[in-house]
């Protein structure tokens, strides 16, 4: 039986590769507020010609819109690899309530390189489905080389 943080994941999994079909870095986020999904996204770098569209701030905009306001501070994100620190930093800004994510970024996570990023108050679950997570950008990185 998965836990729902598990449920949750499986869900940005999903946006993940649908990512890698689409040719892009196979990130997934889904944003959850009460039980509730309010955004389902995934990286849109390479298709907008935008570095900013990682996932996290495709998610971070998208329930913004469905709540009609910029704070997200009953919210979850739930994403597959550990947020940049770009996106750490909007993440701070909307004061999201908590950042669940499957495998950490060695080179470019938000831990690394500004791990004060975050909202004080936000909690963070890390290691949610790691392995499932980081196969996932192994499998999509080993066919690009």
């Amino acid at each position: 039986m998965q836990t729902p943080d598990e449920q949750f994941m499986q869900k940005a999994l999903a946006e993940a590769e649908q990512a890698a079909k689409e040719g892009e870095v196979p990130i997934g986020a889904v944003v959850v507020c009460r039980g509730r999904i309010l955004a389902r996204t995934h990286n849109l770098t390479e298709t907008l010609h935008d570095v900013t569209a990682h996932a996290e701030m495709q998610a971070i905009t998208a329930a913004a819109n469905a709540l009609g306001g910029k704070y997200l501070t009953d919210c979850t994100l739930y994403v597959t690899v550990e947020p940049c620190p770009m996106c750490a930093g909007a993440l701070g800004w909307s004061q999201i309530a908590r950042v669940v994510y499957g495998a950490p970024d060695e080179k470019r996570g938000y831990r690394k390189i500004a791990p004060t990023a975050l909202h004080p108050k936000t909690e963070v679950t890390e290691g949610v489905m790691e392995d499932e997570c980081r196969d996932m950008m192994q499998t999509f990185f080993k066919a690009k080389r």
